[in-house]
């Protein structure tokens, strides 16, 4: 799979703000003090065997990747995530891609996140754009999460701002 169509996993997975976790130790609790507001960075962990080149998406395609996710660009390591991701339409230079993935933080705050999304990619250029993913639940300090991850490209990375209400 290509470093761009993991991309574009990750923009459908988390895939996990206003409060940058690189500005403070610990995530900014959302007014009311009922949820997080934190940014991480997300970068890819190589698989074993992957192909350099992907074949043309068809339908029933499953794309799967791991990433490592950090307080800043190649700083703290705090969690890290998986991600699936089925090819479910191709049409003309576009597919759209159902991911679900789950987020695993240690440390304050810490538990599992998961998220989904639906994502259209271009398929000429491999181009990816900010996406928003829901947050569907949690554990630990996550129980009763909701919420969205707003995914963005950012060079090696993606930066991850999660905006979660846990109540």
């Amino acid at each position: 799979m290509t470093r761009s169509f993991r991309r574009i996993g990750a923009l459908c997975a988390s895939t996990v703000a206003a409060v940058s976790f690189a500005a403070a130790a610990a995530p900014a609790h959302a007014a009311a003090g009922d949820g997080f507001e934190f940014t991480l960075y997300a970068k890819q962990v190589p698989a074993a065997g992957a192909s350099a080149s992907a074949p043309a998406l068809k339908v029933g395609d499953v794309l799967t990747f791991a990433d490592d996710l950090y307080k800043t660009k190649g700083g703290d390591k705090v969690g890290r995530d998986g991600v699936t991701c089925s090819v479910v339409r191709v049409s003309g230079d576009q597919a759209d891609m159902n991911c679900v993935g789950t987020i695993v933080l240690n440390g304050g705050p810490g538990g599992q996140l998961t998220a989904q999304a639906l994502a259209t990619v271009d398929i000429t250029n491999e181009a990816t754009a900010a996406l928003d993913l829901a947050v569907t639940g949690g554990t630990g300090d996550f129980k009763q999460a909701r919420g969205y991850i707003r995914s963005t490209p950012d060079g090696d990375y993606d930066r991850m701002e999660f905006h979660i209400t846990t109540r």
